[in-house]
C-alpha cells in the first residue's frame, strides 16, 4: 500500500507503479490471443498448370490426328505428277497446279455424281427426320415395356453388318422394281439411318422438361399442338444435329450404292471415285485426290453453316425445379 501511495517528485507515479486492469481504457486493454486454425492444404499451382497443359497437349494431338488425312489430301490434290512420284514427299507442293482437277472432271462425270449424292442424302435425311421426330417423342414420353424394347432393338440393329442385310434387301427391292433407281436408294438410306436418328432424338426429347408440356396441356393444347409449338422449337438443335449426321452418312455411303445402282448416270460420288483406280489396282493419285477433296467439301461447308444451331444451351433457365 505504501508503494502505491508513494509518488515521484514530479507528481507522477514511479516506473514500477502499474494501473489496475479495471482502470485501463478499452484501447489500452490487450485482446486475448486467438488460436489460428491451420490453413487447408491447397493443390500446388504447378500441379494444376501441368494437368491443364497435359489436357491441352492431348487435345492438340487429337486434332492433329484428325487433320492429318485432310491436310495430306489437300497437298496431294495440288501436286504435279513429278512430285507425286518423288521418294521424298513434301507437305507443301513446290509447284502447285490445278491439272489434277481438270483431269478429274475430264475423266469422270463428277458434277452428275455429286448431284445424285446430294439428292439421295438430302431427301433421305429429311424423310428420316420427319419420321423419327414423332416416334422419338412417343418413346421418350411413354415409359412402357414396349418403348424400352423398341429402344433396345434400335440399338441392337445398329450392330448388324451390311453384308448380312444386302441380299434380302436386294430381293425386296427387286420385287418392288426399285433396283437401279434413285427412289430405291433413297428408301434404303431412310431405313438405314432411321434407327440412329430415332436413338439420337429420343435423348433430346428426354432433355426437354415435362413441365413445359404440362403447362401447355393445362392451357388446352393437344398432343400434336404441344409437339409442334412447344417441344418442336426446343428440339431444333437436336433435329439439326441428327439431320446433319444422317446427311453425311448418306453422302459417304458406298456399299449400297455400289450394289443397287448399275447405270453410270445414276451412280453417286463414292462409287465414281473408284473409277480412278486402274484395272491392275494402280491409282491415279492426283485426280483421285482432287475428286476426293471435292467430295469432302460439301460436308464441311454444311457443318460450318449450321454449326451455330448445334448448341445445346437453349433450355437454360426455362424451368426452375
Amino acid at each position: 500500500m505504501t508503494a502505491l501511495r508513494k509518488s515521484s517528485p514530479a507528481g507522477r507515479p514511479p516506473a514500477t507503479w502499474r494501473t489496475p486492469a479495471t482502470w485501463r481504457t478499452p484501447a489500452t486493454r490487450r485482446r486475448p490471443a486467438t488460436r489460428r486454425t491451420p490453413a487447408t492444404p491447397r493443390r500446388p499451382a504447378t500441379r494444376r498448370s501441368l494437368g491443364r497443359a497435359g489436357q491441352y497437349l492431348a487435345l492438340l494431338c487429337y486434332l492433329a490426328f484428325l487433320a492429318f488425312p485432310f491436310l495430306w489430301l489437300v497437298s496431294t490434290a495440288f501436286k504435279p505428277p513429278r512430285e507425286l512420284g518423288s521418294i521424298h514427299p513434301t507437305w507443301i507442293p513446290r509447284v502447285p497446279t490445278l491439272d489434277n482437277f481438270r483431269t478429274a472432271f475430264d475423266e469422270q462425270p463428277l458434277l452428275q455424281a455429286a448431284g445424285n449424292s446430294l439428292l439421295a442424302a438430302a431427301v433421305s435425311a429429311l424423310v428420316a427426320i420427319v419420321l423419327a421426330t414423332p416416334m422419338a417423342y412417343v418413346l421418350a414420353r411413354r415409359r412402357t415395356r414396349f418403348a424400352r424394347a423398341a429402344t433396345g432393338w434400335v440399338v441392337v440393329s445398329q450392330a448388324f453388318p451390311l453384308v448380312l442385310v444386302i441380299i434380302p434387301l436386294f430381293l425386296v427391292l427387286k420385287n418392288l422394281h426399285l433396283v437401279d433407281s434413285r427412289a430405291g436408294l433413297v428408301l434404303v438410306y431412310v431405313v438405314w439411318s432411321l434407327p440412329f436418328a430415332l436413338w439420337m432424338l429420343t435423348g433430346y426429347v428426354r432433355a426437354v422438361p415435362p413441365e413445359l408440356e404440362e403447362a401447355a396441356a393445362v392451357d388446352g393444347a393437344g398432343r400434336l399442338r404441344i409437339l409442334v409449338s412447344v417441344t418442336g422449337p426446343l428440339l431444333t438443335p437436336g433435329i439439326v444435329a441428327t439431320g446433319l449426321f444422317a446427311f453425311i452418312t448418306a453422302w459417304n455411303e458406298f456399299f449400297f450404292a455400289l450394289v443397287l445402282l448399275k447405270s453410270p448416270e445414276k451412280q453417286t460420288m463414292p462409287v465414281v471415285l473408284t473409277h480412278f483406280l486402274g484395272a491392275e489396282g494402280v491409282a491415279d493419285l492426283g485426280p483421285l485426290a482432287a475428286a476426293a477433296l471435292l467430295a469432302t467439301l460439301p460436308g464441311l461447308v454444311l457443318f460450318a453453316v449450321i454449326q451455330r444451331r448445334l448448341t445445346g444451351g437453349m433450355l437454360a433457365g426455362a424451368v426452375k425445379h
